[in-house]
């Protein structure tokens, strides 16, 4: 099915990305100095390098806990010595999980001028001077509009509005829910060129590198110097929050000089390092030696595989499937907005027909024959509209049938909530597809005009105008019902 849909994409659209060239992004490099990720996190007095903790923040070999799941915990990292890049981007990956359907009260990701210890938003200090991206998990207007993703400026005068979500000072918000994912939520964060973007990689596929778009804020002015710091809260909800990895990266503008490197670690930091490093090798090796004494009938298998469970293969192949399905899915909305876009082009091909036909029978010219041409690639786009209408129809019969198999197998009620999310998007792009082949239905008799006509009768403008109506008309309902049903979706988590 995939050759399909790569040959679909070949045959109708051989230019579509000839036309934009890609600007050069910049280039990246990896600021260690500013970064943490396991295994190995910590050193062996618990601190993690390069960064500082506080409150209730539990660091560990392969995580940071920024609070666990019990009632009014604080926690926060942040960095020991302030950045003064220009231009960067964090990645960071991390889990809130809890066993509640609601959770409070979120995680923060904060770029300042000073290090916000402790405090109330978040579990960080008010009155910032920099910027805040907040993950925010509990509903505190009553608006079921959380969890939510937002980012809020401060000069370091403006009081957090706790009260309303923070939504009367945020700058950017999209819905997003990050709770309980089967696989680590990712936020990719790019402040380049005064610009601030917030990329959201929602925890459904294992794909490091699938991020959707959330928002963006133009004209944003951060301090030139900062530090960063990771902070998360509980009120009389709780949630575990825990951090994986921080990433950042020094970006740097195509054709300018890079940054010079920076200087080598002192040597007494390397020898403390490498001393740790020996001695966790050591007490690696030891253990491994008092595990074969101990078990040796099993020497010689995979660790990890006599620990996997039954239930934890079925439940792993329940993400698997839905992954595969997930992916489908956004490749085939990718085609269907491609085809949207085609289609405005031919109208505009075909507005330019009717005006030259127009000039040539005032002028007394024969007219040409590139409508034939025009109109048999009209019924091409049809008849690919059909392939992928009749794939999409296989797609849900696929997410229905692992729908009635593995809920009945697993009883969960979250697996069967996100068939039904599957079940139901499948429907809406379907139907959205049959309008626009209804809509261009015999595309011959629209454009069909005599050989030599005393006026132009082929298309009046006032058909025309209809026409792009329709066409527009349908194209915005469908983002909006798209987007109405992902917030309506998260009601229920």
């Amino acid at each position: 099915m995939s050759y399909a849909y790569l040959l679909l994409i070949s045959l109708i659209f051989p230019h579509a990305f000839a036309d934009n060239a890609a600007e050069d992004s910049p280039h990246r490099r990896f600021e260690y100095k500013f970064s943490f990720k396991g295994p190995h996190l910590t050193q062996s007095d618990g601190k993690i390098p390069f960064w500082i903790h506080s409150g209730n923040a539990i660091p560990s070999s392969d995580q940071i806990r920024i609070t666990p799941s019990l009632r009014s915990q604080k926690g926060s990292v942040w960095t020991k010595n302030p950045v003064s890049f220009e231009h960067w981007e964090a990645e960071v990956a991390f889990r809130v999980s809890g066993r509640g359907r609601m959770g409070a009260d979120g995680l923060a990701i904060w770029f300042t001028a000073s290090q916000g210890l402790e405090g109330p938003v978040y579990g960080a200090a008010d009155q910032w001077n920099g910027v805040g991206i907040f993950f925010d998990s509990f509903d505190n207007d009553g608006k079921k509009n959380n969890p939510a993703v937002l980012v809020v400026g401060n000069n370091g005068k403006l009081i957090y509005d706790h009260q309303n979500d923070g939504t009367t000072q945020s700058l950017g918000t999209c819905l997003r829910d990050f709770r309980n994912k089967p696989y680590p939520v990712r936020a990719k964060i790019t402040y380049y060129k005064k610009t601030l973007s917030v990329f959201i990689n929602n925890g459904f596929t294992p794909d490091k590198d699938d991020y959707e778009f959330c928002t963006r804020v133009e004209n944003m002015i951060i301090p030139e110097i900062g530090y960063f710091g990771i902070s998360a809260a509980t009120g009389g909800l709780a949630d575990d929050h825990d951090v994986l990895s921080f990433l950042l990266f020094r970006l740097t503008e195509p054709g300018q000089n890079l940054p010079p490197p920076e200087k080598e670690i002192p040597k007494e930091e390397k020898d403390k390092y490498q001393e740790e490093f020996e001695n966790f090798q050591q007490e690696l090796d030891k253990r491994k030696e008092e595990f074969q004494k101990e078990h040796p009938d099993v020497q010689g298998q995979p660790i990890e595989d006599l620990f996997e469970s039954v239930n934890d293969q079925e439940i792993r192949q329940v993400f698997e499937g839905q992954n595969r399905i997930h992916l489908e899915i956004k490749q085939l909305n990718k085609q269907l907005a491609m085809i949207l876009d085609e289609q405005r082009r031919y109208v505009s091909v075909i507005t330019e027909e009717i005006s030259k036909r127009s000039s040539q029978a005032q002028s007394g010219q024969a007219p040409n024959h590139d409508m034939d041409t025009i109109i048999n690639t009209q019924q091409e786009v049809l008849r690919n509209l059909n392939e992928v209408r009749n794939s999409l129809s296989d797609f849900k019969q696929l997410a229905v049938g692992q729908q009635q198999g593995n809920a009945a197998g697993l009883g969960s009620y979250e697996t069967v909530q996100h068939f039904n999310d599957i079940k139901e998007h499948l429907h809406v792009v379907k139907r959205n597809i049959e309008h626009i082949i209804q809509k261009n239905a015999n595309p011959a008799e629209k454009v069909k005009c005599p050989e030599l006509p005393p006026s132009p009768t082929c298309l009046s403008s006032t058909h025309f105008v209809i026409f792009i109506v329709i066409q527009s008309l349908l194209f915005f309902s469908y983002i909006m019902y798209k987007s109405q049903q992902e917030a309506a979706a998260k009601k229920f988590f």
